[in-house]
């Protein structure tokens, strides 16, 4: 599947494209509240747009381990404003949603964001590929145990590339009977894994192109990267991006990055080399 519909837009995907993160939390492990007023935010937005982002995705539930809990309506007062704000100031953005509530993403949807992104596949929310599927736009489903306050004690596999393999297996199957058209596959990096089984997913990454939907890596400034080189999450830009270029190589089509402009570099980069 070499594109996706977003608002009415074909997306193509047949090279790679960048999707940015904003995160709009407080508690966020590289960028919380750096990103807490209109101004900051605008202009992150304006940045990452003028540096090649396809996307830009919104996040107000932290997905670090442990991070704390924000309730539905919390989530939607931090989403629905920003999302307004971004669509007068860039009428043509692309807005993903990063959530795992299907009343989150309606609302955010009906705002005028374009996407969903999906921690948890629709398993925290039984009506999340109802949701999608009513909604018609892209859904972003990634691999995760548990919920971000306990996936970290969830890290035990038969086969972990085998296991996750079936996770999108039966979660595919399940979104397509919904009647979800655009699926984008992320093996969920740092989520319910070891750092050590990490590496492992990543060396296998190309895998998942059996699937064949686009795949998603979102490794950027990640434990797996700062903890193995003995860094914090401000140093670890040079590490996501020899592990964002790794991923491309084995077949990502979106990185999800908090950096833009180096992952655009790389994609470039493995654009000659391919040639």
């Amino acid at each position: 599947m070499k594109s996706i519909t977003c608002k009415g837009r074909l997306i193509p995907l047949q090279k790679p494209v960048v999707m940015g993160i904003l995160n709009l939390t407080p508690d966020s492990f590289y960028d919380g509240g750096k990103y807490a007023d209109n101004e900051s935010i605008i202009d992150q937005t304006a940045r990452m747009l003028s540096e090649g982002a396809t996307f830009i995705d919104l996040g107000a539930y932290s997905s670090r381990p442990g991070a704390d809990h924000v309730c539905e309506e919390e989530e939607l007062e931090r989403l629905l404003p920003i999302i307004t704000l971004l669509l007068e100031r860039f009428p043509d953005i692309l807005l993903s949603i990063d959530t795992f509530r299907a009343r989150v993403a309606r609302q955010s949807i009906e705002a005028g964001a374009a996407l969903i992104n999906d921690i948890s596949a629709g398993m925290l929310d039984d009506n999340m590929l109802k949701t999608v599927a009513e909604l018609q736009v892209p859904y972003i489903m990634m691999h995760m145990r548990g919920t971000p306050q306990t996936m970290k004690s969830l890290t035990e596999y038969d086969n972990l590339v085998k296991d996750v393999l079936f996770y999108f297996s039966e979660r595919v199957a399940e979104a397509q009977k919904q009647g979800i058209n655009d699926l984008i596959i992320d093996p969920g990096f740092g989520f319910a894994k070891t750092i050590n089984q990490n590496f492992e997913l990543l060396s296998r990454m190309e895998l998942f192109q059996a699937l064949d939907f686009p795949l998603l890596a979102g490794l950027s400034r990640k434990s797996t990267i700062y903890k193995t080189l003995e860094l914090e999450p401000s140093q670890a830009l040079n590490g996501t991006t020899v592990l964002n270029t790794i991923a491309l190589q084995k077949g990502a089509t979106i990185v999800r990055v908090h950096d833009v402009k180096p992952a655009i570099e790389a994609v470039k980069l493995l654009e000659n080399l391919a040639e």
